[in-house]
């Protein structure tokens, strides 16, 4: 108990020397040791590396679940060593849904089928999204997450230490100073005027306890100043590995993009295939007279380009109603002797470019098909107006 108390009273002693050095070189009534310009750049750039990292790591966290209130139970879960319950991703869910929905509406119409068949590409979606994810967390967030609450930590901790022991290093100089001062005022020489002779036995006394003291401090900051020393080497060498941590940032991050591509790369091909088995169905919307609103997925060529690029297949043959499409003249296009229809246009439509025809809904036109073109479109007449126009906005009259 006894040696608790001195102990204390020690440490007590400590912390009110460190609080006083600090106060006075914040007020400039004491000077501070000044690390050279070379540590100090280390730690410039250790700041910077943490304050990044914090930033990448938590905007990554919010790329892959943006849902907030999953971050924080994922977190709970992580902190209290639990396995974090496996969720459905949000494509998922939807395929869930529509293959729900397909089943209500019956899988053999032309929606139930297209509903089944967008829902599988969802959920081969919702699962790309998940083994990216997964490899996102283990390949870079982790990485990321263990220099956080790691090496920075230690690096941190030493930093406090080395903090401490600069203070105590300039109350040691303080100190030292101060008894430097009261030694060279007690050694000067007394006033033998006086009567009392006894002034100078006090002052050559008060000398040697100044002198003591001064010895006393001398050590102080040998002592303070070596702890210093090898304090400031250790965190060096911490901070200098701090461009170590950049090399291994930098791996993680090659990964991290080769896992985004891949996975936007499984989804463009999913969308891709997808695409393709839509475009065999378009025809068995034609006449539905019901229909309130144009359906999205079977609007011109060119706005479909425009959010899904097409690349062509290596080694596969031109498509010849592309090809006859590409060629055709319109003001050479006769209309055929028979096979012309009258059709009432179901929505307004607007022309991507000269070589097709305007609608607005509810209008009559006469339509006809040209041997080789896309079953998905025809010709349409208007007076002397003459374009392709897509079949889904129209509804074919007998």
């Amino acid at each position: 108990m006894d040696f608790n108390m001195k102990k204390l009273a020690s440490d007590a002693g400590v912390f009110f020397s460190r609080a006083v050095q600090f106060t006075e070189e914040k007020l400039g009534q004491a000077e501070k040791t000044e690390l050279d310009a070379h540590f100090e750049n280390l730690l410039a750039k250790a700041d910077c590396t943490k304050n990044w990292t914090e930033k990448i790591l938590h905007q990554t966290e919010v790329l892959l679940q943006p849902n907030p209130s999953v971050r924080v139970e994922e977190f709970l879960y992580e902190k209290l060593d639990r396995k974090v319950p496996s969720r459905v991703t949000n494509g998922e869910l939807l395929a869930q849904y529509m293959v729900e929905a397909a089943n209500d509406f019956g899988p053999g119409t032309p929606y139930g089928k297209t509903l089944l068949k967008v829902g599988e590409t969802q959920k081969r979606l919702g699962g790309a999204e998940r083994d990216f994810m997964h490899s996102a967390s283990i390949n870079f967030l982790n990485p990321l997450r263990n220099f956080l609450e790691g090496d920075w930590r230690t690096i941190t901790k030493e930093r406090r230490i080395l903090e401490n022991r600069r203070l105590d290093l300039d109350a040691c100089k303080a100190r030292l100073k101060k008894a430097r001062a009261a030694e060279a005022k007690a050694s000067a020489v007394p006033d033998f005027q006086e009567t009392r002779p006894r002034n100078y036995i006090l002052s050559a006394s008060a000398s040697a306890l100044w002198s003591d003291e001064v010895e006393k401090a001398e050590h102080e900051l040998r002592v303070a100043q070596t702890e210093f020393d090898r304090q400031a080497e250790l965190t060096r060498l911490l901070l200098e590995g701090i461009s170590s941590t950049h090399v291994n940032h930098l791996r993680c991050l090659h990964e991290f993009v080769e896992a985004q591509a891949t996975y936007y790369a499984q989804g463009y091909q999913y969308m891709l295939d997808l695409q393709k088995q839509l475009g065999r169905f378009p025809g068995t919307f034609v006449g539905n007279a019901e229909s309130t609103s144009p359906p999205p997925a079977t609007t011109s060529p060119t706005t479909v380009s425009a959010t899904i690029p097409v690349v062509p297949a290596v080694g596969r043959a031109p498509n010849p109603a592309t090809a006859v499409e590409g060629a055709l003249n319109l003001s050479d296009v006769k209309p055929p002797a028979s096979g012309t229809r009258k059709a009432r246009v179901l929505y307004d439509y607007e022309a991507a470019d000269s070589s097709e025809l305007a609608l607005l809904a509810d209008e009559m036109i006469t339509v006809y098909s040209l041997p080789g073109m896309d079953p998905d479109w025809l010709i349409g007449e208007r007076g002397n107006q003459k374009g392709k126009v897509p079949v889904t906005y129209l509804e074919l009259l007998s």
